[in-house]
């Protein structure tokens, strides 16, 4: 018995290592988010954009969308709102053509989801034979700050062919639900994506909010129809040797879940995703990464392996936990304790207190502060979704999640 209980000790051990050592990694590039520097002047609008929104039955929120596109700080002869009323049931296109989108109706009962939808809408715009420089993408749920579109013109004139925004959220503070979202994706803003942004490493693309070269589309094509149809449009422009960047002051308001079963349904949908393009993809990032001696693919690589090492981090914990009624207390005690545990539980804690800070430097709302007592919950709650991904991870059945708060740009609070 004493052979297991070594035997166990040190697969535990070799597991916290991994985590840890990964922990350090990004604890390390975190602290290179501190700096950021606010676009001041901007180059003069130049490009023409084809602005998409993919939209599956969003009568309720797509109006203040179209609004806020249409309000934006950009000639109106440089860009033109395309709405994809994609297998719907309801209004969604009548609402669009109110607002003044040019509405495309597509019925696909096969091929269903976003990254088709997509596809879809790109290849209209190819057979349109319009001159546009640069494609855009929203969810319908979305609210566009005004300098959007300045900036991505900024970003491509400079050189840019795929640029991810900055995420904001319109709904935080409806529920513990959606404040606790709010919070991780304003942490992932800054000591992620702000972080690699200084460093010249790619920026996670995020579904909504990126613009991208049309030049580029044509040269590499979309071809990315899975449940997480960013990730894998991102990954495969690292492939290509094209950096996706980070516009930290191009804002796109997002409105989060606010009820935990939608919540979880969501980020089901996005792990199972990023599992099925961790499979595809992360070994080869990350050979490619070393053998090329190139940091941006192995960075890229590690981030594919992000819902594993949560999978292990969930797994070891449950396991501990169980053990502690299968074995005696001293076994158990001699497992967990060790150098490895100590430095791991120090490197979370740092993390853990990085995120009010990121608060302040972000100029939150005040209200955001109180979510600190719930965030270690939420975050938490990742490790069954994870789990659950990983299980059924052969899934590729896209579940639409519903869209309610209908606000407009100008009653989103500070936040």
């Amino acid at each position: 018995m004493s052979v297991l209980y070594a035997l166990l000790g040190i697969l535990y051990i070799f597991l916290q290592v991994i985590t840890g050592v990964i922990a350090l990694y990004q604890l390390a590039i975190s602290l290179f988010g501190f700096r950021h520097r606010r676009m001041t002047e901007l180059l003069p609008p130049q490009k023409k954009f084809a602005v998409i929104i993919p939209a599956h039955n969003e009568e309720r929120v797509v109006g203040p969308l179209i609004e806020s596109i249409k309000r934006q700080n950009y000639p109106d002869h440089l860009y033109s709102i395309h709405l994809i009323a994609d297998n719907c049931t309801d209004h969604t296109a009548d609402v669009g053509k109110r607002h003044g989108a040019i509405v495309h109706q597509r019925t696909d009962n096969t091929h269903q989801g976003k990254g088709y939808a997509i596809e879809w809408m790109l290849e209209q715009l190819e057979l349109s034979g319009q001159p546009y420089d640069a494609v855009v993408m929203f969810d319908a749920d979305n609210l566009v700050d005004k300098n959007f579109l300045n900036i991505m013109n900024d970003k491509l004139c400079r050189g840019h062919k795929a640029i991810q925004g900055y995420l904001g959220v319109k709904n935080p503070f409806d529920t513990w639900v959606s404040v606790s979202l709010a919070v991780s994706y304003w942490y992932d803003n800054r000591m992620w994506q702000n972080a690699r942004q200084n460093l010249g490493l790619a920026c996670a693309l995020g579904g909504t909010g990126l613009c991208i070269d049309y030049s580029l589309l044509q040269s590499i094509g979309w071809n990315a129809t899975g449940l997480t149809e960013d990730l894998e449009f991102g990954v495969r422009c690292v492939e290509h040797g094209v950096l996706p960047i980070w516009a930290h002051d191009a804002i796109v308001y997002d409105e989060k879940p606010t009820d935990f079963i939608a919540s979880f349904r969501q980020r089901l949908r996005w792990q199972q995703g990023h599992f099925q393009c961790a499979k595809q993809y992360m070994m080869k990032m990350l050979k490619e990464g070393i053998r090329e001696r190139n940091l941006i693919k192995f960075d890229t690589g590690l981030y594919l392996f992000q819902p594993m090492r949560a999978l292990i981090i969930f797994a070891t914990s449950l396991f501990m936990f169980v053990l502690k009624f299968l074995v005696p207390t001293r076994v158990v005690d001699q497992i967990s304790n060790n150098t490895v545990s100590d430095i791991l539980i120090v490197v979370s804690a740092i993390l853990f207190l990085q995120i009010p800070l990121t608060l302040f430097m972000e100029r939150k709302n005040w209200r955001s502060y109180f979510a600190l007592a719930i965030v270690p919950l939420f975050l938490w709650t990742w490790g069954p979704v994870t789990l659950h991904a990983y299980l059924t991870r052969n899934n590729r059945k896209w579940y639409h999640t519903i869209h309610k708060r209908s606000i407009r740009l100008d009653e989103i609070n500070t936040q």
